[in-house]
């Protein structure tokens, strides 16, 4: 993709972003989104087929940045999935939460929450398949490994959704603790 090709693409998920945070998204028009973006509406659709892709291309954008990079891509780190707290994959995700890339924030407490949390847990489910059933750690379980994917990867949603009602009061570390105290007795029986 070009850099024009880019800018148009950032400035349409720009404008897409602010009109979620005032109205839900089954209100939004794709004119709406034209004319906040500025751009004529054969470039959005050269860009994106309907809203609904366009929904799907930003959580794939935001929600696939901070996975990868909770996965150690592109900079090669990898986290430890168990056990040991400042390296965990799961706190980098809630600082990178918290560093708040993108108004990521915003978008998970906005009313339309709903959506974005599950294409956050759609996504969260790709990245315990790789950092506990890949290396084997939900095969020792009684339960089907797909249902303690699902499980932690909704558990991790829920405790995020908790994390953003109580306004952030509480540190990346101490929610990545509740978190793992929580998800350990699944891991370890």
């Amino acid at each position: 993709m070009d850099r024009r090709q880019k800018k148009t693409r950032d400035a349409i998920f720009r404008a897409f972003t602010a009109l979620l945070s005032e109205k839900h998204y089954n209100q939004i028009t794709v004119q709406e989104i034209i004319d906040k973006a500025n751009v004529g509406r054969t470039t959005f659709y050269a860009h994106f087929e309907t809203k609904d892709y366009l929904l799907k291309n930003l959580c794939e954008e935001l929600f696939g940045h901070i996975v990868n990079t909770a996965m150690g891509l592109p900079h090669g780190h990898q986290h430890d999935p168990l056990g040991n707290l400042t390296d965990s994959v799961f706190l980098h995700l809630f600082r990178h939460l918290q560093e708040n890339d993108s108004n990521i924030l915003e978008l998970l407490s906005s009313q339309n929450n709903e959506i974005f949390l599950r294409y956050f847990k759609s996504n969260l489910k790709e990245l315990i398949m790789r950092q506990y059933a890949d290396k084997g750690m939900l095969s020792t379980s009684k339960l089907p490994e797909n249902y303690l994917i699902n499980h932690i990867a909704s558990s991790f949603v829920e405790t995020v959704d908790w994390w953003l009602a109580q306004k952030r009061k509480n540190a990346p570390e101490e929610m990545t603790e509740y978190f793992l105290a929580v998800i350990d007795p699944i891991l370890n029986s």
